[in-house]
């Protein structure tokens, strides 16, 4: 079997498992965490305890590191290492951990790492039962969570724990980690060719996952072996069968005896081995802009239907969700507006939502948000308002603070007119009372030119009424 068969028979062990980083030189990304000093550099670096056990909560979306971190950390250190699953690990083995730990470390004087996957699921009582192992320093617990901490782990343990955010991987962190496994010995061993596109379409596919990335290249690398075999298959019975043909005496065809080429990962490759088409999308390039020009343009048309359309493209073609999320409240607020003030809150809501279940639930609330923002009236009043008086202020239209209206509460300020002639409002029997506001120079501006959509219908109504009382006979 020669090296570049092997690299294509992986056995039981996945890639993604094959190509864990073993120290955190390897590591790709988060390199906010892994700076000089920094707590998992320090742990790692202690192969003493002298400096004492640091529990860490890591807490980021899947793919991210979150087991990598542990295990380099713990085999940096030449530590123990102990991993469970909070979906199968209950408090019996919570402590039979802690007791094997205690014991290893007076026996031998060796610490233990423990890393618990997915804490989130335990409950209080088995969050409870690790507290004595990390009070105590028995184990060093590191543990991951997709979801936010603050809602998800006891506070006890909070307390006693350093939390540590990490980030997606960026496509150059995700680039690293397929080059490393094309050619790496404990990857693929150049046993595939991958083309560029091909690999730009796994870094996008993955979204900062790099488990997904891996998993899309071995499946591919798997894809484009199978299709390969089948294609010297087909040409060595091709051969066959021309040499069958041939007249006595006459040379037998070369072909059989040529070494097959590499297989080569394209992009249709990609497709088929990950069951998705590959959508042309670069975050960096013109479809970006044009999707998501497209996606804003529908919800300010009203188009449901266009607007989840192009929701779903984005999202599948990788885009950040944090960006989508964005992108809808900035929406929510430059067309929607005062029509429907509810829909602003819907975007955050739906933007926290993003961020505290992560994806692929997250295109649920987003998709709930684009909905709502779709069918609601629509008004661009307040961005145009805004607009208007930035540029007045930029052509120089500022003027004085009105000397009434100026801060009044320091030594000095009375002798100097501040604050004098000012009206309280709330003494009104209205809560309103006639008064300059704006400086001289902009006496009589209007920025703000409410429409009759929505909500903003009774708004204008107000807004006009209360015109007639502020600026008098100038509303």
């Amino acid at each position: 079997m020669t090296m570049q068969q092997a690299g294509l028979r992986s056995g039981a062990t996945p890639l993604a498992v094959r190509m864990r980083p073993r120290s955190l030189d390897e590591v790709a990304g988060q390199r906010h965490l892994l700076t000089p000093g920094s707590p998992l550099v320090a742990l790692a670096a202690d192969t003493t305890g002298e400096r004492g056990a640091v529990s860490v909560i890591l807490w980021g979306p899947p793919g991210t590191g979150k087991t990598t971190l542990a295990q380099a950390v713990a085999h940096s250190s030449g530590r123990r290492f102990v991993e469970l699953s909070a979906v199968t690990a209950g408090v019996k083995d919570v402590r039979q951990v802690m007791e094997e730990a205690l014991s290893t470390r007076d026996l031998y004087g060796t610490s233990t790492v423990l890393f618990l996957d997915e804490i989130h699921r335990f409950s209080k009582a088995q969050q409870d039962a690790l507290l004595p192992g990390v009070e105590n320093g028995w184990v060093i617990l590191i543990a991951a969570t997709t979801e936010n901490p603050s809602f998800s782990v006891i506070a006890p343990l909070l307390s006693r724990s350093l939390l540590l955010t990490l980030e997606p991987l960026s496509d150059d962190d995700l680039g690293v980690l397929v080059d490393r496994a094309l050619h790496d010995e404990r990857g693929l061993r150049d046993a595939v060719v991958l083309e560029e596109e091909a690999r730009a379409s796994i870094v996008r596919l993955a979204s900062g996952d790099a488990r997904r990335a891996l998993t899309a290249l071995e499946a591919a690398a798997t894809s484009a072996r199978s299709e390969a075999r089948e294609a010297d298959r087909v040409a060595r019975a091709a051969a066959e069968s021309e040499d069958d043909e041939e007249e006595d005496g006459d040379e037998p065809s070369d072909a059989l005896a040529e070494e097959p080429d590499l297989p080569v990962i394209t992009t249709d490759v990609v497709a088929r081995a990950v069951d998705r088409a590959l959508l042309r999308y670069d975050r960096n390039g013109d479809e970006h802009y044009d999707v998501i020009s497209a996606f804003i343009k529908s919800i300010r048309g009203s188009d449901v239907d266009a607007a989840l359309h192009y929701l779903a493209r984005m999202i599948e073609a990788g885009e950040d969700p944090r960006f989508i999320a964005r992108r809808i409240i900035v929406s929510a607020s430059e067309d929607i507006g005062m029509a429907d003030p509810q829909a602003l809150v819907v975007a955050i809501a739906a933007a926290d939502a993003v961020q505290l279940i992560g994806m692929p639930e997250g295109r649920i609330p987003l998709a709930q948000a684009v909905v709502h923002l779709a069918t609601a009236p629509k008004s661009n009043a307040s961005y145009s308002a805004i607009n208007a008086a930035v540029a007045d202020v930029r052509a120089g239209k500022a003027g004085r603070v009105p000397a009434h209206l100026r801060d009044a509460h320091y030594p000095g300020a009375k002798r100097l007119g501040h604050g004098d002639g000012y009206r309280y409002p709330h003494d009104a029997e209205l809560g309103v009372l006639e008064q300059q506001y704006l400086p001289d120079s902009l006496r009589g501006a209007r920025y703000y030119q409410p429409t009759e959509h929505g909500n903003e219908r009774d708004v204008s109504a107000r807004w006009a009424k209360l015109l007639r009382i502020i600026r008098g006979t100038r509303g």
